[in-house]
Formats: structure tokens, sequence, C-alpha cells
């Protein structure tokens, strides 16, 4: 079969909301990861055949086609194609798979999956503006009021008997591994610097916003849970975040053609749905698939980023899979670094790749759990 390579992987550092990007329009965000990954990798951005853009809130300034606008407002010509996709938080992670599947079907040779999201000028919601989404006959079908991701986060914490401890506990790691990494230099390869205006003057924008480099047990302990009697708050789940990211998906002609250094190979390529309602644990189901069609064990794999949308997933996904918790998330996750929704996906990726090629290591898996219940399962092999 053909193979799908990773030439070029970047991200821009996050922005808490309503913090240092909030000066940026969503276009020129995505313009700016598209710009610069593509100077990264050394194609000539006219030989790109297509961009996929992932983006879970299409509305307001992230609306008419957020793929193409950001193709417009980059150094990419005219002429480079784009598309804008929504699968939920696996956005761009999906954008990554369909380009690769692009190239391996012989279709397209260069393709750029990238993800945006301004959450702090589109927030979460603003698509649906007062609409409903769900009819009557599929709350009907699985006799519920509603869908939340809230919910299901609290369900998956009382399926597997996490406590608040527990939760923070993680949360407070995802922190300390997140300043340690961004302490080390190990983000320097995958952020975009941007310009961003401060009250001091312009400064260049590239560590992730949202880390807390003090965090403490007390801290966190101390905020106030999302629902009554529930364990679930504002520091045990993910950061709303601005940002944006980008990688190069291309064939072995294009390698060889256009002289490329490949950083990765994807290796195998997954996606499961399952219950909507409880909708955040099919990473768990996902991987297991994902291991299946790839012949491989967990125990191959030498680093996961599994989604920290909410602590109980990660946790449940360790759980399930049997895997070793100093393999996960090695950098810290998106309760320390945020998560940008449609952004997350190719954000991971380009965390992921570069984490192993400079820790020397192979194989990797990315998965994430999506609204409705979706997963996707990523596996990368850094060359």
């Amino acid at each position: 079969m053909p193979e799908a390579y990773i030439v070029a992987a970047v991200r821009t550092a996050g922005g808490r909301r309503g913090g240092r990007l909030m000066g940026w329009h969503p276009s020129d965000l995505g313009g700016a990861v598209l710009s610069a990954v593509a100077e990264r990798s050394g194609v000539d951005p006219a030989r790109i055949d297509d961009v996929i853009m992932g983006c879970v809130g299409q509305a307001g300034e992230q609306a008419l086609h957020i793929g193409r606008n950001c193709v417009l407002a980059s150094t990419l010509p005219q002429s480079v194609p784009a598309v804008s996709i929504d699968r939920q938080c696996g956005s761009s992670q999906q954008a990554i798979q369909f380009a690769a599947q692009a190239v391996m079907s012989g279709t397209q040779d260069v393709v750029i999956a990238a993800g945006v999201e301004h959450m702090s000028r589109v927030p979460m919601g603003t698509s649906v503006a007062g609409g409903k989404p769900f009819s009557q006959k599929v709350l009907d079908r699985f006799g519920v009021r509603g869908f939340s991701q809230f919910t299901g986060a609290e369900m998956i914490a009382r399926k597997y008997g996490y406590d608040r401890e527990r939760l923070d506990a993680f949360a407070l790691e995802s922190h300390r591994r997140g300043a340690a990494a961004t302490e080390r230099g190990d983000f320097a390869e995958e952020i975009v610097a941007l310009e961003v205006e401060t009250p001091d003057g312009v400064e260049r924008h590239v560590v992730d916003e949202g880390i807390r480099f003090d965090a403490t047990a007390e801290g966190l302990a101390g905020l106030k849970t999302l629902a009554e009697g529930g364990v679930i708050t504002a520091g045990n789940a993910s950061q709303i975040c601005d940002g944006a990211s980008a990688v190069m998906v291309v064939s072995e002609a294009a390698l060889k053609e256009h002289g490329l250094t490949p950083l990765a190979r994807i290796v195998n390529l997954t996606v499961t749905a399952g219950d909507p309602v409880v909708m955040l644990e099919e990473p768990l189901f996902a991987t297991d698939r994902a291991l299946q069609r790839s012949g491989m064990k967990l125990a191959d794999i030498d680093l996961y980023e599994v989604n920290e949308a909410f602590a109980p997933v990660p946790l449940a996904w360790l759980e399930h899979s049997g895997g070793d918790p100093a393999k996960l998330n090695v950098n810290g996750g998106a309760i320390a670094l945020g998560h940008p929704l449609g952004a997350s996906g190719t954000k991971l990726m380009a965390t992921l790749v570069h984490g192993l090629r400079k820790r020397g290591l192979r194989y990797g898996l990315q998965t994430m759990c999506e609204g409705g219940g979706i997963a996707n399962v990523t596996i990368v092999e850094a060359l």
C-alpha cells in the first residue's frame, strides 16, 4: 500500500480566553500556521494540492468557509484550494486522516491538514445560535433531554471510581509536565512565533499562556465543581484556548520530487463511534480497534497523546489499555496547554512527532474524544 509521510508540523502557542491572541482574527491565526508549515517543509506553495481545515465553531468570524479564508490570509497562492470540516474536537485529527487517505489513494501528493479555533472571539455554542440541533426523535431514542460533554465526564468518573482528589492530582501533573517541557525548550521546534500587542509593546507569543507554573494541589482543591455533587471543575478540565496548528502530509513520490526529509510515517488511521450520551469514552475502544488493525500491541507504542478534555478521559484510557503513565502526555496536555477544539488534532500531532524525534523514540499514538461519541486514533512512526 502507498505510504503517507509528515514532513512538517507546527502550532501556535495557546492563548487564554481573552488573552494574548485576542487581537488576532481567526483567519489570520490559521493563515500564520499555513504559511509556516509550507515554509518549513520546503515545498513550493504552488504545488500544494489542498488544505483541509478543522474548525468546530464555524460561525461569526469563523463562518463562510474558514479554511479558504485562512488560505487567503496566508502566503499560499490563491490557486491552493481548501475545505472546512467538523468532527468536533477531532476535526483536525480527521483532517490528517483525510490528507493521508488522499495521498495513499494517489489522488493527491501534497496536502496540508490544519485546524483553527479562536474560542475568545467565537465562543463555544456560537454556531447553535438558539437552534435545536437534536430532534425529539433523537432525544427520545436515547432517553435524554440533551447531550452534554460535562455530563459525560461525570459519568466516566463515576463509572471508573475517580474521586476529586484523583482528578486534581492528574491535572496538577499536567501543569507540572507542561511547565517542565516549556523550561526545557521542548516546544521550540513546533511553535510558530506570533506578534502580539501587550501593555509593554509588541512581543513574540511563544509560550502556552494557560500553563500555571505555580499550580498547587491546594489551589485546584479550592475550585468549585461544575455540577453540584460532581467532581469536574475548571481545574481538572481542558482550558478554553485560542490557537491554530498545521501538518503537511505528502506521498513518497513527493518526497523524491521535492527532496524532502520526512519527520514521520503514518502507520494507522482509525475512527469509531459509540455511546453519544457518555460521549467521551470512545477513545478506549477506538484504540483497541487501531491496535488490532495495525497488528501492534500497546507495548510497541513509545508515547501516547490522549486529549485531556477532562481528567477522567485519559485516566480511563490508561486503565482500560493498561498503558504506562510515564508515556502519556509527557509534555502536559490540554488541562495545562489548552484545547483549541478544531485545532487540537494537528496540535497534538505536532507535539507527538517532535516529542518522539527529540527523545529518539519510534512509535506514537494519538487519540481524541469527540462530540457525539466518536473518536479518532492515529499511529505514527518517527523517522
